[in-house]
């Protein structure tokens, strides 16, 4: 099982980065950013009063998603920009790039950055707001993950999107398997 969670298929992209310069601003799309480590991303506002160490430094949604949010809302498409979160990713399944194992680390690296997912990136009220009646429980297990900066550096759209696994213990049958302690 071990092993079997430290596989990935392929490489995953970076396709767009949004940063909140501010509270009830809407999302900006850029086409590179600085990520700080321990802080979140230049010029997003939870960078400027992220506590060192948060856990929610950074949020990344899945692509693949997208489709699924707006089926569940009767819409052809939905605005990446409108849901708020920093990094769009597509081709990795990011709950999947979440250790299951404590000691069994599982990263991101996206360009010159290493990302540690740290949980799930529930909705707000906020996707009530912007997608309308629904928004909430459309977003609901769709929301993307969050994500603390490791190792920071530049980021920009296109870049390759890698889960690196560290080096683990032989699998032992089920001691340890799924520590899900969100």
């Amino acid at each position: 099982m071990r092993s079997l969670a430290r596989q990935f298929p392929q490489a995953g992209s970076l396709q767009a980065i949004f940063v909140r310069p501010a509270r009830l601003v809407p999302a900006q799309s850029l086409n590179e950013t600085l990520a700080i480590a321990g802080l979140g991303l230049q010029g997003d506002r939870g960078a400027a009063s992220a506590a060192s160490g948060g856990k929610r430094q950074v949020t990344l949604i899945q692509a693949e998603h997208l489709p699924v949010i707006a089926a569940l809302l009767g819409r052809a498409s939905v605005d990446p920009q409108l849901l708020r979160r920093n990094l769009l990713i597509s081709g990795i399944n990011l709950i999947a790039a979440r250790s299951l194992f404590k000691d069994q680390s599982l990263q991101l690296r996206i360009g010159e950055v290493l990302l540690e997912l740290t949980g799930p990136c529930d909705p707000c009220s906020r996707m009530e707001a912007v997608l309308g009646t629904g928004g909430y429980n459309a977003m609901r297990g769709h929301g993307g993950m969050t994500a603390r900066i490791l190792h920071g550096g530049r980021l920009q759209v296109g870049d390759a999107v890698w889960v690196i696994a560290t080096p683990c213990e032989p699998d032992t049958g089920t001691k340890g398997l799924f520590d899900l302690g969100h």
